[in-house]
């Protein structure tokens, strides 16, 4: 496999193999995915945890009545107008 980076990256991946951390570039690359991999896994945790927020608030708004009844098509159509404006 073969990887272009720009000159700056290069630079970055050359000082943290100068650094004594990692013995060659391949470490800094493996090590770069890992960290994104983990980092896409807590962005996924923080927007579950948001919407598991959303839904608590959503459900409480119901039990307590203050939800509303959609009796037609036209009446969903207009509530999604007026949430997207």
């Amino acid at each position: 496999m073969h990887v272009s980076l720009t000159a700056e990256l290069e630079s970055r991946v050359k000082a943290k193999v100068e650094s004594g951390l990692y013995n060659n570039a391949s470490e800094v690359i493996r090590e770069a995915l890992r960290f994104m991999d983990t980092h896409e896994d807590w962005i996924h945790e923080v927007k579950l945890a948001h919407l598991r927020e959303q839904l608590k608030t959503g459900t409480d708004e119901l039990d307590r009545g203050a939800g509303i009844t959609i009796e037609s098509k036209a009446a969903l159509d207009s509530l999604f107008d007026d949430i997207k404006a």
